[in-house]
């Protein structure tokens, strides 16, 4: 039998996945904030917050970021987008796409696109 905070922070990384791949293809028109997730899961953004540090060390906006950076990378591997293109579909401007993202990675995404593609 899982932990209940246990289940909350599965559910939390579930609803997470769901709903970047929904902004990607377009299906949602941007990202929730982590209270709206948290109001899905019928819970309260300082439980949710709370338990997802609890179980995981960190909080969950790291997640959702670091999500993000994951899914922005294989775009930027495996599609010919430009990174603006790229920094539109995941709702950014981009300027503040390429800030996010060396502020994750530590090199724009130019960079890693350059790095990756040989």
């Amino acid at each position: 039998m899982i932990k209940r905070s246990e289940e909350i922070t599965q559910q939390y990384f579930a609803f997470l996945e769901k709903h970047i791949k929904e902004v990607i293809s377009g299906i949602v028109a941007e990202f929730m904030e982590v209270n709206e997730i948290a109001g899905q899961l019928a819970i309260s953004h300082k439980h949710l917050t709370d338990t997802v540090k609890k179980e995981t060390g960190k909080h969950p906006c790291f997640f959702y970021d670091e999500k993000i950076i994951q899914e922005s990378q294989l775009m930027l591997i495996t599609s010919d987008k430009s990174v603006a293109e790229i920094a539109r579909i995941f709702t950014y401007d981009p300027s503040n796409f390429s800030k996010f993202f060396k502020k994750m990675t530590g090199i724009t995404p130019g960079e890693f696109r350059r790095s990756k593609i040989k």
